[in-house]
C-alpha cells in the first residue's frame, strides 16, 4: 500500500511539471492501464507503476475540471454586473479590501464568467469598506484572466489561483447599483468563515495597536496576512516561521486536550450513574473527541497543508482505534500523504507540503532502533533534543533546495520558540479568543507579552552575522547525494561510521554560482509587471539595472522577485546597481536590495537628498561619457549629459541613465524611460555608439519613444518590452509595437514570455521563461 501511495503522489507531481494537459482519451488509457496492472500482476513494481499512472491521470482529470471555467478574452476589462457572496475571509490592505467572491448570477447579458473570483475593492477618500464572509452583494467589476509574474525561482501566482479554484481576478468599479443584498447566506463554508472573521475581529479589538496582533490571529485562525514583512524576515532567518502557522504540533495539542477531557468525563459518566464506559469504551470516545476537535481547529485554520496532514493522521489513528486495528505510523503518514494529494493535487507545488511531510518522515526514520519513551523531565528533554537534532539535520538538503538558505541559529531559536509558542502563546491565544469581552483582554495580552519577549530574542539572533547560511539551489543529482548522506547520518544505532555521511554535504556547501565565460555576458530581464529590472552578469561581476516597482507598502519587486532569484543563484553581493531615474516602477525595489545585500556602488540620476542615494555605500551620478570594462565586457553610459542636471524643467524620464553593454561584437542597449527628444539627441551626438543586437524598448514602448530615427540607428534584432499584463498605460502602444515589427525586429514582452535571458557570446542565445518552463496553467 505504501509504495502505491508514494507512486500515486509521484504521478500527480509529474503532471504539475507538464506544459500541456493530456487529452481525455490519454487520461482514460492511464486509468485503464493502472487497473489492469493491479489485477494482472503482483509485487511492488506493479504497485508503483499502477500508482504512478493513477496519480498522473487523477491529477490531469482534476486539472481539466479546474481549468475549464474561463473568462473570454473579449470580456477582459469590461464592466460586468454580478451578484454573489463573499466566500473567504477578506483582507484589509490599507488601500482597500481583497476578497474571494463566489458568483451566483451574472446580470450583464451575453457574458459568462468563472464561479470564483479574486477581487480588490479600493476605497475612495474617507470611504470605509467593511465586508464579512457570507454577505451577498451586487457589484460592478472589471476582470482579467489569471496572470502573475513568471520568473526563475519565483512564486507562481497563477498556480496558486488554480489550486484555489479562482479563474479570474479583478476589481470593483464605483457604480450606483453596488450594494449589500443580504447580511448572511447560510452555507457550511460561510458559517466557518464567519466564525473565523468573528475570532479575528475579537483578537484585533483586544490587541489594538499591538505589534504582534497579526501573529496571534495567525495562530488562532490561520490568517497570516496581518504579519508584517520585517517580522517574516526575522522568523525566516531564525527558522521558526513554521510555528507562526497552525502547525501539526498545535493541532495535536488541541486534539489531545479534547481527548483527555472527553475520556475523563466519560469514565466518570459525566458525574452521573449512567455507567457510560459499559456502553462504549472511553478510549473510543477520546479518539472521536480528539478527531472532532482537530477537524474544528483545521477548519478555523483555513485548511492548510500542514493542518490537513495532521488531521488525516489523527483521523486514521481514530479509525484504527474504533475498528480495533493497530496502525503503524508509516502507514498513517502515507495515508495522510495520499489523502492530501487526492483532494488537492496542486499541494505538491508548495514548500509547506514537502517540509511538513518531510519533517514527520525524518522523525520516523531517525527513531528506528532508538528507544523513544520519555521518563521524567530529563527523558522528555533528551527526546525533544534528539527530535530537534534529527529534524534540523534531515531538512537541510530540502531547505537549501527550496529556499537556498539554512538558518544556522534555527536549533537554538526553535528550542526557545517551540515550548513558548506551542505551550504558552497558542493555548492562551485560543482561550482568550473564545472568552467574552472584557475577560479575553488580559488573557490575549498575556499571550502577546510572551510573544513580544520571544520576538526580541529572535530579532537578536537574526541580527547575528552568521545567522543564515546561503548557497545556490542545488541541481537534482547533488540534492539526491545530500539526501543519501543525510540518511547515512541519521541511520539507526549500529550503522557503521554514520558521521561519514557528512561528506555527501560538502558539494552542497561548496557549490558556487554560475558565471558566463570570460569575454561574454548575460542579461536577465525580469518579469516585474509594469516596471524595469535587469541583471547583467560577466565572468566576475554583476550589475543590476533598475529595481522594479513598488506594489504596495512593504511589498516591492526587490523582495518578491529579485532577492529570491539572487538567493537561489547564490549571488550574495552586487558590484553595481544603476537606478535609471526616480519613477517608482524603476526605483521601487532599491531600498529593499540595499538593505538585504552588499552593493559596492550605486549609479543614478537621483538628487542628493533621495533616500536611495542616502542608503548607498557609494554613489555617483550617471553622466554621458562614463566608460569601464569588466572581464572583457565594455560598459558605456550614453545619457544623461552633465548639463541636463542643471535644467529644472526636465522630467525625471529625460535624465534616464542609458547604458550600452558590448562584447565580441554584440551589444545590448538599456534606454530606461528616455523619450523622443533624448533619442534625437543620442542619434545626433552618438549615432555610432547606438548599434545593439537587443534594445530595451524606451519607456516600455510608450507613444513618446522608439522614434523611427532612433530605431534605425540602433537596428536591433530583438526589442524587449518590460510591461505589466493589461497595464493601465496600455504599454506598449500599438503603433509603436507595429513599428518594431515593420522593421523586422523580433518583439518579446515580459507579460507574455515571462522573464527573458540573453546570452551574448559568439552567438546570441534567448530563453523565454514561460516557454522553457511552460506549465499547463499558463495562459499563452
Amino acid at each position: 500500500m505504501r509504495s502505491t501511495i508514494l507512486s500515486f503522489v509521484a504521478g500527480a507531481a509529474f503532471l504539475q511539471t507538464r506544459a500541456t494537459l493530456p487529452a481525455t482519451w490519454q487520461i482514460a488509457a492511464c486509468l485503464a492501464a493502472a487497473l489492469a496492472l493491479l489485477l494482472a500482476l503482483r509485487g511492488t513494481v506493479r504497485a508503483a507503476i499502477a500508482g504512478t499512472l493513477a496519480g498522473f491521470a487523477w491529477a490531469a482529470f482534476l486539472a481539466h475540471l479546474a481549468i475549464a471555467p474561463q473568462l473570454a478574452k473579449l470580456d477582459e476589462g469590461r464592466d460586468i454586473d454580478i451578484v454573489g457572496t463573499v466566500a473567504k475571509l477578506p483582507h484589509d490592505f490599507g488601500q482597500g479590501v481583497r476578497f474571494q467572491f463566489e458568483v451566483e448570477q451574472v446580470l450583464t447579458a451575453q457574458t459568462t464568467i468563472p464561479p470564483m473570483l479574486a477581487l480588490s475593492w479600493y476605497r475612495a477618500d474617507g470611504e470605509r469598506l467593511q465586508l464579512r464572509p457570507g454577505e451577498r452583494w451586487r457589484l460592478r467589476v472589471r476582470l482579467q484572466r489569471p496572470h502573475g509574474n513568471a520568473n526563475p525561482h519565483g512564486s507562481d501566482y497563477e498556480a496558486w489561483l488554480l489550486g484555489q479554484g479562482i479563474r479570474a481576478t479583478g476589481y470593483v468599479r464605483a457604480a450606483p447599483g453596488n450594494g449589500r443584498l443580504a447580511d448572511f447566506v447560510l452555507t457550511p463554508g460561510h458559517l466557518v468563515e464567519r466564525c473565523r472573521d468573528a475570532l479575528r475581529a475579537r483578537i484585533l479589538a483586544a490587541l489594538e495597536g499591538k505589534p504582534y496582533a497579526g501573529v496571534i490571529v495567525a495562530l488562532v485562525v490561520g490568517d497570516q496576512r496581518g504579519i508584517e514583512q520585517p517580522d517574516w524576515d526575522v522568523f525566516n532567518r531564525t527558522g521558526v516561521s513554521h510555528l507562526v502557522a497552525i502547525s501539526g504540533l498545535h493541532i495535536t495539542m488541541v486534539a489531545g486536550m479534547a481527548a483527555m477531557a472527553a475520556s475523563s468525563l466519560w469514565r466518570r459518566s459525566f458525574f452521573t450513574r449512567a455507567q457510560l464506559p459499559l456502553l462504549l469504551p472511553a478510549q473510543k470516545v477520546a479518539a472521536l473527541a480528539g478527531a472532532a476537535a482537530a477537524l474544528l481547529y483545521v477548519l478555523l485554520a483555513g485548511f492548510g497543508v500542514p493542518a490537513q496532514r495532521t488531521l488525516y493522521m489523527l483521523a486514521v489513528v481514530a479509525a484504527a482505534l474504533w475498528m480495533g486495528r493497530l496502525a503503524s505510523v508509516s502507514h498513517v503518514l502515507c495515508l495522510a500523504l495520499g489523502l492530501v494529494v487526492l483532494l488537492d493535487p496542486w499541494a505538491v507545488l508548495w514548500p509547506g507540503f514537502w517540509l511538513s511531510f518531510g519533517a514527520v518522515g525524518v522523525i520516523l526514520y531517525a527513531g528506528v532502533g532508538r528507544t523513544q519513551a520519555a521518563h521524567g523531565w530529563r527523558g522528555s528533554l533528551q527526546l525533544a533534543s534528539r527530535t530537534q537534532y534529527a529534524v534540523t539535520l534531515g531538512l537541510v538538503p530540502l531547505t537549501l533546495l527550496l529556499f537556498s538558505q539554512v538558518s544556522v541559529v534555527g536549533p537554538l531559536a526553535n528550542a526557545l520558540a517551540i515550548p513558548a509558542v506551542s505551550f504558552v502563546v497558542t493555548p492562551l491565544a485560543l482561550f482568550g479568543s473564545l472568552l467574552p469581552a472584557p475577560l479575553n483582554g488580559p488573557v490575549l495580552a498575556a499571550a502577546h507579552l510572551v510573544l513580544d519577549w520571544l520576538a526580541w530574542v529572535l530579532a537578536w539572533l537574526a541580527r547575528m552575522p552568521l545567522a543564515v547560511f546561503s548557497a545556490p539551489a542545488p541541481p537534482p543529482w547533488l540534492f539526491v547525494l545530500a539526501l543519501l548522506g543525510t540518511a547515512w547520518m541519521l541511520a539507526p544505532r549500529g550503522w557503521p561510521h554514520r558521521w561519514t555521511g557528512a561528506a555527501a554535504w560538502l558539494p552542497l556547501f561548496l557549490l558556487q554560482p554560475s558565471h558566463p565565460p570570460p569575454g561574454s555576458f548575460s542579461v536577465t530581464a525580469f518579469d516585474v509587471g509594469q516596471g524595469m529590472a535587469l541583471l547583467v552578469e560577466t565572468s566576475g561581476h554583476r550589475l543590476l539595472y533598475d529595481t522594479g516597482p513598488q506594489y504596495a507598502p512593504g511589498q516591492d519587486a526587490g523582495s518578491r522577485v529579485l532577492l529570491p532569484y539572487l538567493r537561489a543563484r547564490g549571488i550574495r553581493r552586487l558590484d553595481s546597481v544603476v537606478v535609471s531615474h526616480s519613477d517608482v516602477d524603476h526605483a521601487g525595489g532599491a531600498l529593499t536590495l540595499l538593505d538585504a545585500l552588499p552593493v559596492a556602488s550605486v549609479s543614478s540620476s537621483l538628487g542628493a537628498g533621495h533616500r536611495i542615494v542616502q542608503a548607498a555605500r557609494r554613489h555617483e551620478r550617471c553622466v554621458a561619457g562614463q566608460r569601464w570594462e569588466w572581464d572583457g565586457v565594455v560598459f558605456e553610459m550614453l545619457q544623461p549629459t552633465s548639463a541636463s542636471y542643471d535644467d529644472p524643467v526636465l522630467k525625471a524620464n529625460a535624465r534616464s541613465c542609458t547604458l550600452r553593454i558590448s562584447a565580441q561584437g554584440r551589444a545590448v542597449l538599456l534606454a530606461g524611460d528616455i523619450e523622443a527628444a533624448q533619442e534625437a539627441a543620442l542619434v545626433s551626438a552618438s549615432s555610432d555608439k547606438l548599434r545593439a543586437d537587443v534594445l530595451l524598448a524606451p519607456h516600455h514602448g510608450s507613444g513618446t519613444s522608439s522614434s523611427p530615427a532612433f530605431l534605425a540607428a540602433v537596428r536591433p534584432a530583438i526589442g524587449v518590452f518590460q510591461v505589466g499584463y493589461r497595464n493601465r498605460y496600455r504599454h506598449p502602444k500599438q503603433e509603436v509595437f507595429e513599428r518594431y515589427g515593420v522593421m523586422a525586429v523580433q518583439r518579446l514582452r515580459t507579460d507574455d514570455s515571462g522573464a527573458l535571458r540573453f546570452d551574448f557570446g559568439n552567438t546570441l542565445g534567448v530563453e523565454e521563461h514561460r516557454v522553457a518552463h511552460g506549465r499547463y496553467w499558463y495562459d499563452r
